[in-house]
């Protein structure tokens, strides 16, 4: 399971994933879309909670396991939401790593 999964740290001849591996992975993290931004593809899921401090806590929950596998989402906290969105600076895209912290981070919302 990808969650179960470490970050790979080696990015020395990583690359961005392709459309069919991304369609692979991305039945492993239902919820998770897909899009584009600054021609870089990311992937992003909107986390709803029913007030400002579950939103807090989670987002502290995610920035906690971005920083022991060293891989860090961009998260936006609001009132009752958080959107987490990963992608890899060093391949400008998609990697392997995404989509198993995209799954650590569904694991954290189903714990709490």
């Amino acid at each position: 399971m990808l969650k179960d999964e470490n970050c790979s740290t080696d990015y020395a001849n990583a690359r961005a994933l392709t459309a069919a591996e991304i369609e692979g992975l991305l039945p492993q993290v239902i919820g998770w879309q897909v899009h584009e931004s600054n021609g870089e593809l990311r992937l992003q899921k909107e986390f709803r909670f029913n007030n400002f401090v579950e939103s807090m806590d989670f987002a502290y929950a995610v920035g906690r396991i971005a920083e022991e596998q060293n891989h860090h989402p961009a998260i936006l906290t609001e009132w009752g939401k958080v959107i987490v969105t990963w992608w890899t600076h060093k391949v400008h895209g998609l990697h392997r790593n995404d989509f198993i912290m995209a799954a650590r981070t569904d694991a954290i919302a189903r714990s709490g």
